[in-house]
């Protein structure tokens, strides 16, 4: 077999940023992956571009994701951080990994910073803690928001009862291959979309590059943790927002981000944030933008494109499937976890909320927070709880590192789970085996104080990345 060869213009051309991470790529890939086939080696490099964060503790893709985050040294003085932090509430302390909690205690010396919560299945990441929520003033952090943008769930259900599951599952399973596409796969056959036409996509250097790519990629899906599903839904209340009775219901789930629209704009507001507010090196990647500069402004301008292009993406995905179904769905909720907004805390005052894999959980409103490809995932509404910002967990939360899920499971291992739960499984790897994440129940446990279940969704037939 002939070994495989990468340039640095094909990485250029799917998103790389110029300098030291496409070398590094390339040694890489020459390294580890040379005798692998070429898609499959490029759906990787696609996978950590998008996010770098799911893949920093592995051995050898963490070496791209340094260097991806890295940036050249500023001559701005360097701002000093708060001495006293703020207090904040953490959900779950016990089931926090320190490395998180390292990370939010930096987080909430920031002068910025306003008010915070740490939700139960955090774990670390760069900048701000996944699960982590921030309150700012007049300032957003890109880092704090996460390289995903509008990373997000959506759920619909249909007018069909459990039985029309296990009686199509084949038929089922070729409609999640037909009408998805994941990692570096596009769609042969991309819908337009009206936000083709917004004036950000004309008006934003950075934006206007990324157009192209963003219609090719508009109804596809990333790699990791993202994936499409097939399942049931349980809806437990009488009344309810959806006007349907109790009962079990077909339901598709998809959680997704931004692609490599998202991922761009982040890098390079990232980058523009450690120029113009240089951190001490424990704090780098909290560096922020104010929202009184061009720049801020700018950034808000583009992550709000890029959580409506996100919805966009789960709302194609759900169009063609309901077409493939031949049914109109009864019910859809949906919401952003990588987000920030622009929301007034219980005195008044307005903030910047920052939900990095954190669910908006303000009174009344409806949300999503799934499992695992086995585990029941949850229909919730927020309480408005003051003490977590109204925010709420964005799922489970790992467990194990992929790399440690890689090295610790087996191939048969995680078959026989799936069996058990009676869970297809078309995709996906160790990295996302079940194991490898927190106990759901407890999740909700932890944090019943923040959101209500109102209903559940059980994963029975999953699409995920090769």
């Amino acid at each position: 077999m002939a070994k495989i060869k990468i340039s640095g213009k094909e990485l250029i051309k799917l998103g790389y940023p110029e300098g030291r991470a496409i070398g590094m790529a390339i040694n890489v890939v020459h390294q580890h992956f040379k005798k692998e086939k070429k898609e499959k080696v490029m759906a990787i490099l696609q996978a950590v571009l998008e996010n770098p964060e799911g893949y920093a503790d592995d051995e050898v893709l963490g070496r791209i994701v340094y260097e991806l985050v890295e940036q050249t040294p500023t001559q701005i003085p360097e701002i000093p951080l708060n001495l006293t932090p703020k207090n904040y509430k953490t959900y779950g302390l016990d089931a926090i990994e320190k490395g998180a909690i390292d990370q939010m205690d930096i987080a909430v010396r920031l002068p910025i910073a306003v008010e915070a919560a740490l939700m139960p299945d955090a774990h670390q990441g760069y900048g701000l803690p996944i699960g982590g929520v921030l309150a700012t003033e007049n300032a957003v952090i890109p880092y704090g928001v996460g390289v995903d943008i509008g990373c997000r769930m959506c759920l619909t259900f249909y007018d069909l009862k459990p039985d029309y599951l296990e009686k199509n599952r084949t038929k089922l399973g070729q409609i999640l291959h037909e009408n998805t596409a994941f990692g570096y796969q596009e769609l042969k056959k991309p819908m337009d979309d009206a936000i083709f036409e917004r004036p950000e996509f004309q008006e934003l250097a950075v934006v206007k590059l990324l157009k192209d790519k963003a219609f090719r990629q508009i109804g596809s899906s990333g790699s990791g943790n993202h994936f499409v599903e097939f399942g049931l839904v349980e809806i437990l209340e009488p009344q309810n927002e959806f006007g349907v009775l109790p009962g079990s219901y077909l339901a598709l789930l998809s959680h997704s981000g931004s692609r490599g629209l998202g991922a761009n704009i982040a890098d390079h507001y990232t980058k523009l944030a450690i120029k113009n507010t240089p951190l001490p090196k424990e704090a780098k990647h909290l560096a922020w933008l104010g929202l009184d500069t061009e720049a801020g402004q700018e950034y808000w301008l583009a992550m709000t494109l890029a959580g409506d292009y996100a919805s966009a993406c789960h709302h194609h995905i759900h169009q063609r499937i309901a077409k493939a179904l031949g049914e109109q769905q009864l019910a859809m909720v949906e919401n952003h976890h990588n987000f920030a907004w622009k929301e007034q805390l219980a005195d008044g005052r307005e903030v910047i909320v920052h939900r990095k894999g954190a669910t908006p959980a303000g009174k009344g409103v409806l949300g999503v927070i799934p499992g695992s490809m086995v585990h029941p995932g949850y229909i919730v509404r927020g309480k408005g709880s003051p003490l977590s910002i109204n925010s709420a967990s964005h799922g489970a939360g790992r467990l194990f590192s992929r790399t440690k899920a890689r090295n610790s499971f087996t191939a048969s291992e995680l078959k026989k789970v799936l069996k058990s739960h009676g869970v297809d499984l078309f995709g996906g790897g160790l990295d996302e085996a079940p194991m490898a994440y927190k106990d759901i129940k407890k999740v909700m446990d932890f944090q019943k104080d923040l959101v209500e279940v109102i209903g559940t969704f059980t994963p029975k037939i999953v699409r995920m990345d090769e």
